[in-house]
């Protein structure tokens, strides 16, 4: 299964970034295969729609679950709609790494 963590820098370990589509990176995790893809959000200087426009951009990649600290009501609509499943990070202080280490022992 694809998994989107949001990043806030480019290393694995960077800490969760507590914004979803104004994130500075996704980290893209395949729970199958072990790989990990790091990519630089390009909506993250958008004036208005960087949530939805995000969206799309982890949609597109096949991920059915996202992880990041908060998400938006129009953002949660639409993976409701997407069928992907959403995880809030409460702990502000945990590592991309941490996290991919957690989905690891599901």
């Amino acid at each position: 299964m694809k998994v989107a963590i949001t990043s806030s820098g480019d290393q694995l370990s960077a800490l969760v970034d507590r914004r979803f589509g104004r994130c500075n990176y996704f980290v893209f995790f395949d729970t199958e295969t072990g790989e990990t893809e790091i990519l630089a959000n390009p909506h993250t200087d958008h004036l208005e729609g960087a949530g939805v426009a995000a969206v799309g951009l982890v949609a597109e990649r096949g991920v059915k679950k996202v992880v990041s600290g908060e998400f938006g009501a129009k953002v949660k609509s639409l993976f409701d709609q997407l069928q992907i499943q959403l995880i809030s990070v409460p702990n502000q202080e945990q590592s991309v790494a941490e996290i991919i280490g957690l989905l690891r022992k599901q």
